[in-house]
């Protein structure tokens, strides 16, 4: 079972070693490239603002060990999060880090009044996709982003306004 912890800049550490496991391990999963975080860029400012300026960050822990990342934007004019940086490391695939991470995303969302998660990704991220129409995403188009994505999108229910 995934620990979810959400964090502050002063985890920067943490999220800098899985990010650059993420990078190195799945660039092709990545709009971001290994290189545009390493030598010059790799900075505690950076690290530390990246944390700031994407409002929700998360870890998932498996046995004690980091396992996963997500991270969410604030919800724009139209109630919409944008899922960003997902991420399930190769030891923890199959054990539901990533609908744990999902879930965390959908959840600090819904607190926030937001009424739809997005995310893109890659067409040819099929176990991605597969863990995303789990989670309830539905595909809304494509986009070009150095190659095909796709859209996919999940409505939000806030209980609180239900009749």
């Amino acid at each position: 079972m995934a620990e979810i912890r959400e964090l502050t800049a002063d985890d920067w550490r943490a999220w800098r070693t899985l990010r650059l496991s993420a990078l190195a391990e799945a660039p092709q999963a990545f709009g971001a490239r290994l290189a545009d975080w390493r030598g010059e860029g790799d900075t505690e400012a950076r690290w530390r603002a990246r944390l700031t300026d994407v409002p929700f960050n998360v870890l998932a822990a498996v046995a004690g060990h980091d396992a996963g990342m997500a991270s969410a934007t604030a919800p724009d004019d139209e109630g919409v999060v944008d899922l960003l940086s997902m991420y399930v490391a190769p030891s923890a695939r199959g054990l539901g880090v990533g609908e744990a991470l999902v879930e965390a995303v959908a959840q600090w969302a819904s607190h926030q009044d937001a009424r739809t998660v997005r995310l893109q990704v890659f067409e040819d991220n099929a176990a991605a996709i597969a863990l995303y129409r789990r989670c309830g995403f539905l595909e809304d188009g494509t986009v070009q982003y150095r190659r095909p994505a796709l859209k996919m999108v999940r409505g939000l229910r806030h209980p609180s306004r239900s009749a």
